[in-house]
């Protein structure tokens, strides 16, 4: 699979600079929905990058720290779950995608933005890829930066609250979580709009 194909495409068109955006958190019941844009530099190589969930958490790690240390410019954005109840997490998704784009385009001028699976109003030209961080270079970075930033979060809330077990299923809606979630009840971040959270309103 050729993670360079997009983006040499667009650099034969003499496109100099391209954002892969990515998103994570649609599913979990609890915290907010991250994206981040990544701007590599054209001689990006990392080795074994591809989908941030295939990805074992101490490789991502490393992964994260290098991408940042070597991009171009990033940047990420957060839709809180106050927001996703009230535009839902489709809308949300979307919006934390521009959110970040928009961080980037503060730092350097896009010319072309790479999304994952998502069509996005901008205001510069963009191209939607079907399985994105598994096809792009650039989206695949993105996944991993928006992954390490919220998985931070939920590490952050299980230290707070260790009895939910954030920091194992990340808010997403294992038997363990629900569990929790019925015996505790709900704290500040929960999604209310999810099914698993109304039923203990």
């Amino acid at each position: 699979m050729n993670l360079y194909k997009y983006e040499n495409e667009l650099y034969s068109s003499n496109i100099k600079t391209i954002g892969g955006v990515d998103e994570v958190g649609r599913g979990p019941l609890i915290g907010p929905v991250v994206a981040a844009c990544v701007v590599l530099p054209k001689t990006f190589i990392l080795e074994g990058l591809n989908d941030s969930k295939k990805i074992s958490e101490k490789k991502r790690n490393l992964f994260y720290s290098y991408i940042i240390e070597n991009c171009l410019a990033y940047g990420i954005g957060i839709v809180d779950a106050e927001e996703i109840d009230k535009i839902n997490i489709y809308e949300a998704s979307k919006k934390s995608m521009v959110l970040a784009i928009k961080e980037v385009q503060k730092q350097l001028k896009l010319d072309h933005v790479l999304i994952d699976a998502m069509k996005l109003e901008l205001d510069i030209p963009s191209t939607s890829i079907i399985k994105g961080d598994a096809n792009s270079i650039s989206i695949a970075a993105a996944s991993v930066v928006a992954k390490v930033v919220r998985d931070k979060m939920m590490y952050d809330l299980d230290e707070k609250y260790p009895m939910y077990g954030f920091r194992n299923h990340k808010g997403y809606p294992t038997k363990k979580h629900i569990e929790a979630l019925k015996k505790y009840g709900i704290i500040e971040g929960y999604r209310k709009s999810y099914g698993p959270v109304k039923e203990v309103l």
